[in-house]
């Protein structure tokens, strides 16, 4: 039995992200522990949403199948990524709690240790472990907030160097992490293939979008301070009559006051993953709207593979990671070209391409999660993990 002990960077629940369709999918010889990120003390003054989490850490664990446990964590001091000396009590207080809460109660003695983290480079040396993968899935140092860039940078590239193997998502992380870490690998994200390419056939109406008129542009995930609203806004206001649908909730600290003053926008919040594709199958261009800046040039976009498996008409701003698919994408450079590649989409939407729609479809099977994970575990092996 292998024992893994996954550090995220999002909860198990309610939005399935990379690390949740990695974990799920390891083999039955892996016992896995899924470790929610910790909240901060001061955590659910910005986002009341976050109240539960400072007291989740003292109920037993979920456990999602036979070998796949989730655990919370108990709440952190805040500043930690501007203070090194904050990180460190931080990091001790976890793996205190790891070993007296997982170690002891389910007999492990050297798990892999597997971080999404670049802080937790400070938890190493108070748990025994017998690998270390850092699977690095954002430019951490970019994020908005309270970081200093500099320490985050050199977490990171501390991490990096410790660890046994390196994934990423992206070539520009890969570029970066390679220098520091030989056994580094570029694995992009994927889609669950079966469950959005329902979406390439009509399915029923959701009663929430019976009353949206048609052309829909679609949007699906969390709306972060790196998503474009005011192109979003822009791109309302000069087609009126287009209909602008963005489903999943609003990041904290993320306006969307002057989205709702438009009537072709429609705010759905969050919808049950479940029944995504039941929406997405109404949309006739799906768009993939990230803000061009540091961050995004080191993002790959979950959505926008879920998109491909749909075959639908995809418009997207320029990211590294979406224009190796130029060639079934309407990828657009500023805001007025956004808007003629938006017309352009539409115009196959209502004179379908089959050729570019199976090409999608084809793409999206090849950039599965199934064959993302299955090029995961061969790495692994390779890198002396008996892993089945």
């Amino acid at each position: 039995m292998i024992d893994i002990i996954c550090f995220s960077t999002t909860p198990w629940d309610p939005i399935p992200t990379r690390k949740q369709q990695i974990m799920k999918r390891m083999p039955q010889n892996c016992r896995i522990f899924y470790l929610d990120p910790p909240v901060t003390l001061i955590g659910p003054l910005k986002d009341p949403s976050l109240r539960p989490y400072l007291t989740r850490f003292r109920k037993s664990p979920k456990r999602i199948k036979e070998n796949l446990f989730v655990f919370a964590l108990p709440p952190i001091i805040p500043f930690y990524n501007k203070k090194r000396a904050i990180n460190k009590f931080n990091q001790k207080m976890i793996a205190n709690f790891v070993k007296e809460v997982i170690y002891q109660n389910f007999d492990l003695k050297s798990p892999i240790i597997w971080t999404y983290m670049p802080n937790t480079v400070d938890l190493l040396e108070h748990l025994s472990y017998s690998f270390l993968v850092y699977d690095c899935i954002d430019k951490h140092s970019e994020f908005q907030g309270f970081i200093d860039k500099a320490l985050v940078e050199s977490m990171e590239d501390e991490l990096a160097q410790k660890s046994n193997v390196v994934f990423t998502t992206t070539q520009g992380l890969y570029n970066k992490l390679k220098q520091l870490n030989a056994h580094t690998y570029l694995v992009p994200n994927g889609a669950e293939f079966e469950h959005f390419n329902r979406a390439s056939n009509k399915l029923p109406v959701p009663d929430k979008m019976k009353n949206i008129p048609h052309p829909i542009f679609g949007f699906v995930g969390v709306i972060h301070t790196w998503i474009d609203t005011q192109l979003i806004e822009y791109l309302a206001k000069e087609k009126r009559e287009w209909s602008f649908v963005l489903i999943g909730p609003v990041g904290a600290g993320v306006s969307v006051d002057n989205l709702k003053k438009l009537s072709n926008v429609y705010l759905l919040g969050r919808i049950d993953h479940r029944d995504l594709p039941q929406y997405v199958s109404q949309f006739d261009v799906c768009l993939n709207l990230f803000r061009t800046n540091k961050l995004s040039e080191n993002v790959s976009p979950l959505k926008f593979y879920e998109y491909l498996a749909t075959g639908k008409p995809i418009v997207s701003t320029s990211m590294p990671q979406v224009e190796e698919f130029s060639d079934v994408v309407y990828i657009g450079k500023n805001y007025e070209d956004m808007l003629v590649k938006c017309i352009q989409a539409l115009q196959e939407a209502q004179n379908p391409n089959i050729e570019k729609i199976e090409k999608r479809i084809e793409y999206a099977k090849q950039t599965s999660w199934d064959s993302r994970v299955a090029q995961i575990i061969e790495i692994l092996k390779r890198e002396g993990i008996n892993i089945e």
